[in-house]
């Protein structure tokens, strides 16, 4: 089988155009990407679009768009060409059909005409007896007399390959060596009676065509394996691959309960996070450690940093549970180490409309330059942002009634007059100078500044958090400000 040495490592990252891309998948398509950049070898993304019922040209597009999203880019595949075109699997099928039928030809696979209920009717019979349920190799060799008479019958047959009756055993780069017997890899079909070639054939021709050298993909595809190293050799008898691939089987990513995380979860979908505002820096940082570290003791990390350590021989075979707080919080670190310019342009998506509640005309930019490095340090994903500023551009402060029962307390009418009354004769340059107005006032009635600056921060935001106060009183101006705490004042009053 193949080794990692060089530039003569071929990895693929080969998805199906199936609806919004999930989080396991772009965990394999980044070991795939490390990997590939790691050993400065070719990353070749193919689309397996041979399902016509399932697939469809926006999930093909959307495929594309979330990997340009994620930084991700690839050596082969669609946009860019390469010397193994088309890469489109819906564009090769003259291959798979040459190749089935030289498999035919050379007895490595064979025309079987089982019905559905044929095989169901056996399969039974075998578990009643405590037999694997597999296909019982029925139509191996059946003579020219019963394929006429099948054939009279009307009955269509599907292409199977023919297992070789003898142990398969494996070194897999990430589990260590595991063996399969006979038994439990029955011959197993590569082209429906239709004549319409399976994800079984396809898949494999087209990485010993494309001259794959590493597999590195889910645990769910582990038991293929065996019936695809078989495969691999006969097409290497043929002349149409020149080695087996080295096999490497990432662990299941596990959501809620320990189950595995499912398409249908709400947390598996990647345009959840874009949606959300996760940095792609981020969101990769976090799915990296779903199986994999850079050290026992740095869990947060740059993409760089990660493609020089990686190698797919340090990842932990046990199943992964996706954490959405470590998620979050691993984001938020990212959120952090950006320029701050950088972190400005990011959350401008959510600065405007749809996001933004506030008229195009009333948002005001120096205001948010103002503001952006003190919402950088508080945003765990960049959609935060818009709850965090909507006091600066609307008219009027959004009431958290919560908040304002909160914070609004016995007694706050008195301290808000007081702290109206510092505030006043502010320096408003200064936030310093605000916080000091703000503390005196807590001190006049018995408070500390933490208790103090509740009710004026809920009549100027609405929220009992959010930004820093005083820096945001000195953004807002001391007009909109005290206005603001004069409508609290009243509305306090009845």
């Amino acid at each position: 089988m193949a080794s990692a040495s060089g530039s003569s490592v071929r990895v693929r990252f080969c998805p199906s155009p199936t609806g919004n891309p999930h989080v396991g998948l772009v965990r394999t398509a980044l070991f795939n990407w490390a990997f590939a950049k790691h050993h400065g070898g070719t990353l070749v993304f193919r689309i397996e679009d041979t399902d016509a019922a399932r697939d469809s040209e926006e999930s093909y597009n959307q495929l594309l768009d979330s990997m340009r999203w994620l930084g991700f880019d690839w050596d082969e595949g669609p946009e860019v060409g390469g010397p193994y075109a088309p890469y489109r699997q819906s564009q090769r099928m003259d291959l798979y059909r040459d190749v089935a039928q030289k498999l035919l030809d050379r007895g490595h696979a064979y025309h079987c005409y089982c019905s559905q209920e044929e095989l169901d009717t056996r399969r039974e019979a075998a578990r009643a007896a405590g037999k694997p349920s597999g296909y019982d190799g029925h139509c191996r060799e059946l003579t020219a007399a019963q394929v006429e008479e099948y054939k009279a019958q009307g009955r269509e047959a599907i292409v199977r390959f023919r297992m070789p009756d003898e142990p398969i055993t494996f070194t897999d780069l990430v589990r260590g060596e595991i063996t399969y017997l006979p038994e439990n890899v029955p011959d197993y079909g590569i082209v429906r009676a239709n004549g319409a070639p399976l994800y079984t054939l396809v898949n494999p021709v087209d990485d010993a065509l494309m001259e794959i050298t590493h597999v590195l993909r889910g645990e769910d595809l582990l038991s293929s394996t065996p019936r695809q190293i078989a495969l691999y050799k006969a097409l290497i008898e043929l002349g149409v691959a020149k080695e087996i691939p080295a096999f490497g089987h990432l662990p299941y990513v596990m959501g809620e309960g320990n189950k595995k995380l499912s398409k249908r979860d709400p947390q598996s979908s990647l345009n959840l996070y874009r949606e959300r505002g996760f940095l792609p820096e981020g969101l990769l940082n976090y799915l990296s450690l779903l199986g994999w570290s850079l050290s026992a003791d740095q869990d947060v990390f740059s993409i760089d940093e990660m493609v020089a350590a990686f190698d797919v021989t340090d990842v932990n075979p046990n199943p992964a549970r996706f954490d959405l707080k470590k998620c979050e919080a691993i984001n938020a670190d990212h959120i952090r180490m950006l320029d701050v310019k950088d972190f400005a342009e990011r959350c401008r998506p959510w600065l405007q409309a749809p996001h933004a509640p506030w008229a195009p005309e009333d948002f005001d930019e120096a205001k948010w330059q103002a503001v952006a490095p003190h919402a950088q340090t508080r945003l765990k994903v960049l959609s935060e942002i818009t709850d965090n500023v909507d006091f600066l551009f609307l008219p009027e402060p959004v009431f958290d009634e919560a908040s304002w029962n909160k914070a609004m307390k016995e007694g706050s009418d008195a301290l808000l007059r007081t702290a109206r009354e510092n505030l006043e004769a502010a320096d408003w340059a200064s936030a310093e100078s605000l916080k000091e107005a703000v503390l005196a006032a807590g001190e006049a009635h018995g408070l500390k500044l933490g208790k103090a600056q509740a009710p004026v921060r809920v009549a100027v935001t609405g929220r009992t958090v959010g930004l820093p106060l005083f820096e945001s009183l000195e953004v807002l101006g001391k007009e909109k400000s005290l206005a603001r705490v004069d409508a609290a004042l009243a509305r306090l009053a009845g």
